[in-house]
């Protein structure tokens, strides 16, 4: 899209000579998409321009009439010394260059430096200004721990200080241009917070949504950067591809640790370089949409065994959300309950039905190795079911006995002995009675749970509670 701006301050262009800045602003644009560029050929506006508080580099010549550069490299450096400021000049002198950084240029390139070198270098001071901003806007947001707009996250059903926390960690970094990694096990709702953060970022496209897994190295490339016609073999009409699909929104890439070592390759160009081919194109195209990403698995595990490149893994996270699993906040399981029981309701054309007092107890007990997703099915199922005022428990009760497995959370390989470490064995009467007071304790006093939980009836579980009280 034309029309889209980059970076989001601006970048100066100080120079006496019109043509020198007009090739230099050509380049920059074609070169690495930088199009937010304010030309100045009168040293003595240079002050007006930055009291605007819009811009973040500047570009400056040292040889000008009325100001001169190095004049101006002190004027910026104390009165905005948050701004980045590279030196161009005629002048391929070592004193000179000395001279300007101790006052401060952030870089120093001569005009007969290749192109290339040039652009390299603005492209460094924008991801520097970009990095520092950020860095301020996330130090602004986590000092203050109210979120701002609770509406972008409505669809996300919590009342947890740690999921809050991270409402606000996605405010403080949704305007950043730089990747989003999100990180979560399965059913936790990472693609929930994916499109909070699009909604935060202010970006005037669409979030296009891609899973990766599965996808071999030429299948990612052509869906990601399309193709021209006669690419390959059945290529008969041009394709664009996600990537230009996203322009001036949001690319959000989900199973990103299922990617292959090739498919990596070209995601980091894309990252890095911030431009990509398409299939059977000769020249490069532009990204201009903000990258977000998301995975179950654990990508330093990935990285430290070889199969996810390091360079990528650093890359990627350098915004991180690691989102809890359902286990961690069962706080929310009334919450979702009901929020799942409304829902199921309305889409299944049944009167919400009301959740017997025991239920949310009964669901604590359990590790919900599926999250919220699974969470989500039992309550639609249970509703599908449902005949009378009163929800039953039946359903839940079956499903968790089913998955006694899934009650060891998924780090677990197999359940452990409770009694390998003892130095003398409790006896039989001992280790009954350590259950069952267990038993009640996560059952908050319930017997109808805690019989549930030991896999006996009510009636043996009485027993047993009379033989404890003799």
């Amino acid at each position: 899209m034309t029309d889209t701006l980059y970076p989001d301050f601006d970048v100066l262009l100080v120079d006496d000579e019109p043509a020198w800045t007009g090739s230099l602003a050509l380049s920059l644009e074609s070169c690495a998409g930088i199009n937010r560029i304010v030309p100045c050929n009168d040293s003595r506006e240079v002050s007006a321009i930055l009291e605007r508080g819009t811009v973040g580099v500047v570009l400056l010549d040292l040889t000008m009439p009325h100001l001169s550069g190095e004049d101006l490299l002190e004027l910026i450096a104390e009165r905005h010394p948050e701004i980045c400021t590279i030196v161009l000049s005629g002048l391929d002198q070592i004193e000179t260059v000395v001279r300007c950084m101790q006052r401060g240029a952030f870089d120093y390139f001569v005009k007969t430096d290749e192109e290339d070198r040039i652009v390299a270098g603005v492209l460094r001071a924008v991801r520097m200004q970009e990095l520092q901003r950020d860095h301020r806007e996330m130090a602004s947001r986590l000092s203050a721990p109210a979120v701002r707009h609770p509406e972008v996250f409505a669809d996300i059903v919590t009342k947890d200080p740690a999921m809050h926390a991270l409402f606000s960690y996605v405010e403080a970094v949704a305007h950043s241009p730089q990747p989003l990694l999100i990180t979560g096990e399965t059913g936790v709702g990472k693609e929930l917070f994916a499109r909070a953060a699009h909604r935060l970022s202010g970006c005037k496209g669409k979030l296009v949504t891609v899973n990766v897994a599965g996808l071999d190295d030429t299948v990612f490339a052509d869906t990601l950067f399309g193709h021209l016609r006669g690419a390959f073999t059945g290529a008969e009409q041009a394709r664009r591809g996600m990537v230009e699909e996203a322009a001036g929104g949001t690319l959000f890439l989900d199973e990103i640790g299922d990617l292959s070592i090739p498919s990596q390759v070209k995601l980091l160009r894309l990252l890095q370089e911030g431009e990509y081919f398409p299939l059977g194109a000769d020249l490069p195209k532009r990204l201009k949409a903000r990258v977000i990403v998301a995975t179950h698995h654990d990508l330093a595990s990935r990285e430290a065994a070889g199969t996810f490149r390091r360079d990528l893994f650093y890359r990627l996270r350098t915004h991180h959300v690691q989102v809890p699993p359902l286990r961690e906040r069962k706080g929310d399981l009334p919450l979702l309950l009901d929020h799942f029981l409304a829902q199921a309701a309305h889409e299944l054309g049944k009167k919400k039905p009301t959740p017997p007092r025991e239920l949310p107890q009964l669901l604590s007990v359990y590790n919900f190795p599926g999250n919220v997703r699974e969470l989500k099915a039992m309550v639609y199922d249970a509703v599908s079911l449902h005949r009378d005022r009163v929800l039953s428990m039946d359903s839940f009760a079956k499903v968790l006995e089913r998955r006694e497995g899934g009650a060891v959370p998924p780090a677990a390989s197999e359940r452990q002995n409770p009694f390998a470490g003892f130095d003398e064995l409790p006896t039989f009467s001992d280790a009954a009675a350590f259950l069952v007071q267990e038993a009640l304790h996560r059952a908050k006093g319930n017997q109808t749970l805690a019989a549930r939980l030991l896999g006996i009836s009510q009636p043996a579980l009485n027993k047993r509670l009379k033989q404890l009280r003799s």
